[in-house]
């Protein structure tokens, strides 16, 4: 579409009509032509006083040009859609072997910890479009699995990749913890959020959780923290069936702590359904900017009357050139 960036300078138009010059009465003077050698004598007139309408048309055509390319025509281009701009969010993901207990369910079927967590991030993962995302797993020792990105279809795939006991049979939450907020240090502070999912205690590692948690609070960076694992479970064995607590080694003092220093929430997931939920939640909790922002490309076109006024300049300089460079008579010299 073709508009123009400052309408107002359309006024300038007008200009020309205030300033022309008022027609003088005749009078009776011999018209000669311009450069005539007796021009410029008391009472003679020289055709050059009056312009001819060709070039007054030039200088009015010139002047309409100019004030055109002040006027800076534009050309704006289709709208375009510019990324959604969201959070950094990094998801901590606990694959030690005890994620490999099968006390969830799904559609009947018994399931492990971390096929449960795979089931409910991909959902969660789908909906976080627009956000920069990053993937964290640990054991005895962290490791980036997908460093921040805006390619959720990728950090989905990394994730149900993802395998118990890739990282060690241990559990360093705090480790896990300082890696995360290192790689969201240089983010805007009030959009770094990690997400950290775990069944047990802290059994390895060299920063205790504690420490790492003043570190990500030094740093703005939110936790939400989730304990996954069922409250109890039927074992059954050679000596007949019994009940037990499959998470007893979940320390949900620390998980709480952590959040709650953090400016964050720590959550309980005992069965598919609840952790689902909790997902939701933090959906809420830490929303995405829903409305995309458009722009549209400019392009500006001021170039193109600049470029013809200036080249009609150079056109009436030289037909004025050649107008007064006309040879005319001179008695004296025939």
């Amino acid at each position: 579409m073709l508009t123009l960036a400052y309408p107002w300078a359309l006024a300038f138009l007008i200009l020309p009509w205030f300033l022309r010059r008022r027609r003088r009465a005749p009078v009776d003077a011999p018209v000669l032509p311009t450069g005539h050698w007796l021009a410029g004598l008391p009472g003679v007139r020289s055709e050059g006083n009056a312009s001819p309408r060709w070039y007054r048309g030039l200088l009015l055509l010139l002047w309409l040009l100019l004030v055109l390319a002040i006027a800076r025509p534009q050309w704006l281009g289709d709208e375009v859609r510019l990324p959604m701009t969201g959070r950094d969010l990094m998801l901590v993901v606990d694959i030690s072997p005890s994620m490999n207990e099968q006390d969830m369910s799904l559609r009947g079927q018994s399931i492990n910890r971390l096929q449960a967590v795979k089931h409910v991030l991909d959902d969660f993962i789908t909906r976080r479009e627009g956000d920069r995302l990053g993937l964290i797993l640990f054991g005895s020792e962290p490791y980036v699995q997908a460093p921040l990105t805006f390619d959720v279809a990728t950090v989905r795939t990394l994730m149900q990749e993802a395998g118990v006991g890739m990282a060690g049979r241990a559990t360093a939450i705090g480790d896990a913890i300082g890696l995360a907020v290192k790689r969201l240090r240089e983010r805007p502070q009030d959009q770094r959020v990690v997400i950290l999912l775990t069944d047990g205690a802290n059994t390895a590692g060299e920063l205790p959780p504690d420490k790492a948690t003043d570190i990500a609070a030094a740093a703005g960076v939110r936790l939400y923290t989730i304990g996954i694992g069922a409250d109890s479970m039927i074992q059954r064995g050679f000596l007949g069936s019994r009940t037990v607590n499959p998470s007893r080694d979940l320390d949900e003092a620390l998980l709480t702590h952590m959040a709650e220093a953090t400016g964050g929430q720590y959550f309980r997931a005992r069965d598919l359904n609840e952790l689902n939920t909790i997902y939701g939640t933090i959906d809420q909790l830490e929303p995405i900017e829903q409305e995309g922002r458009f722009y549209r490309p400019v392009t500006d076109l001021f170039w193109a009357p600049a470029g013809l006024a200036a080249g009609l300049v150079l056109a009436i300089w030289l037909v004025s050139a050649f107008r007064h460079r006309r040879p005319v008579g001179d008695p004296s010299h025939g």
